[in-house]
C-alpha cells in the first residue's frame, strides 16, 4: 500500500466536488447528483481493491 492511493482518492474527491458545485451554480441538479455517485463508484472501487489486496497479503502472511 503507498501513499499515492490517498493522494488519488483525494484527487477524485476535488475534482468531483468542483464539478457539482459549477453544475450546481448552473441549474443542472440533475446531472451533478449523477456526477456525485459517479465519483462514489469510483472511490469506492479504488478502496475495495485496496482491501482484496490487504487480504491477500493477510493470507499470505498466515499461509492460508
Amino acid at each position: 500500500m503507498d501513499i499515492s492511493v490517498i493522494f488519488r482518492l483525494a484527487a477524485i474527491g476535488i475534482l468531483i466536488t468542483v464539478v457539482c458545485q459549477v453544475l450546481k451554480k448552473s441549474d443542472r441538479d440533475d446531472i451533478a447528483t449523477v456526477v456525485s455517485i459517479v465519483g462514489l463508484v469510483i472511490a469506492l472501487t479504488i478502496a475495495v481493491t485496496m482491501i482484496g489486496d490487504l487480504f491477500g497479503v493477510i493470507r499470505d502472511i498466515f499461509n492460508l
